[in-house]
């Protein structure tokens, strides 16, 4: 199952699991809209992998499977 953390690994903005706005690489590190379009260009600072956008996690599933922290 993804991972859905809770805040950008760079600035620490919060990146609700229900919104979008969140970007991740294929190990799921997980960055802000402003940081992998911004300085991290699209590129994972960790591994160099690829940024991509997080899907949401719909409302109703929240509950059932909570973000990590």
């Amino acid at each position: 199952m993804l991972k859905m953390k809770s805040a950008c690994e760079r600035c620490a903005a919060a990146l609700p699991a229900d919104r979008t706005g969140a970007f991740i690489c294929s190990f799921e590190c997980t960055f802000c809209e402003a940081c992998a379009g911004g300085e991290l260009a699209g590129a994972c600072p960790n591994c160099s992998g690829v940024l991509l956008p997080r899907p949401p996690r719909a409302a109703a599933l929240l509950e059932r499977f909570p973000p990590e922290g």
